[in-house]
């Protein structure tokens, strides 16, 4: 996969998970792709939330890698 189509599948990860953080009042962006690793950013809401390291690794983890196999993790960057 190139890495046009790579982003492009993050992408449509992001926009899968983002209907769920929206209706308790968060949402997510991508920041960055590094060595397979992807930073993405919470708003609203999904900052300071006590379970956005398990909505992190579950949820948005989880589905990025669904779209893009390859991605080793996904992490917050604050």
């Amino acid at each position: 996969m190139g890495q046009k189509e790579l982003l492009d599948n993050i992408e449509k990860a992001l926009n899968e998970i983002r209907p769920y953080l929206h209706t308790d009042g968060g949402d997510i962006s991508f920041v960055s792709l590094h060595d397979d690793v992807v930073n993405i950013k919470f708003h609203g809401t999904c900052i300071g939330c006590n379970v956005n390291q398990m909505t992190l690794r579950n949820g948005v983890e989880a589905t990025v890698k669904k779209y893009a196999p390859q991605i080793k993790k996904v992490v917050e960057v604050k």
